[in-house]
């Protein structure tokens, strides 16, 4: 079986700032006709970022749709024409007042493909220097360091659930296995 929906039709249903909203018409794979909400999303990165003592920075940042305040790793949306790498230390950088000596991609991630085309890409930095952060005036949040193992226990008691900040946890300890 191929699993393709072939778009017959699309329709602009509200563009908003960072967002917009399209309904497709989609031909699926038995030739039944079905539509789809499609939420466009111009992307993002995050940072998993390691002091030299191992300690990993998360923002603690209240989200309304969630109607509270989480753990995040630094992380922010493109800029129109922004290189990925560009936003991700631009991010860092305004959220944490962090510059890396190092900074290396880890792969991307789709955080919601049922319903929206985003995609964030994670970089692990290390080699930090540190400087003044910047957030964004609608930006407020507390920047926090914390141990390895205790990110990890986070995770696993759901304290920290925000689908970036886990795969970037994870990611970034199989690529430093055996240097931490």
């Amino acid at each position: 079986m191929v699993f393709e929906e072939k778009t017959v039709s699309t329709e602009n249903i509200f563009k908003g700032k960072i967002i917009d909203v399209r309904l497709h018409k989609v031909i699926m794979p038995n030739g039944e006709i079905a539509e789809r909400e499609i939420v466009g999303h111009p992307g993002g990165v995050g940072v998993v970022a390691l002091t030299d003592d191992n300690k990993m920075i998360l923002v603690k940042q209240f989200r309304k749709p969630l109607e509270k305040a989480i753990y995040e790793i630094p992380a922010g949306k493109l800029d129109p024409n922004e290189e990925v790498e560009i936003c991700g230390k631009r991010e860092l950088l305004e959220e944490t007042g962090a510059t890396a000596q190092r900074f290396e991609y880890l792969g991307y991630m789709y955080p919601s493909p049922g319903f929206t085309d985003e995609v964030t890409h994670i970089y692990l930095a290390t080699g930090l220097s540190f400087g003044t952060a910047n957030p964004d005036e609608d930006e407020f949040l507390d920047i926090e360091f914390f141990g390895i193992d205790e990110v990890k226990r986070m995770i696993d008691n759901n304290e920290i659930c925000d689908g970036k900040t886990v795969m970037g946890f994870f990611k970034a300890m199989e690529r430093l296995k055996g240097d931490l």
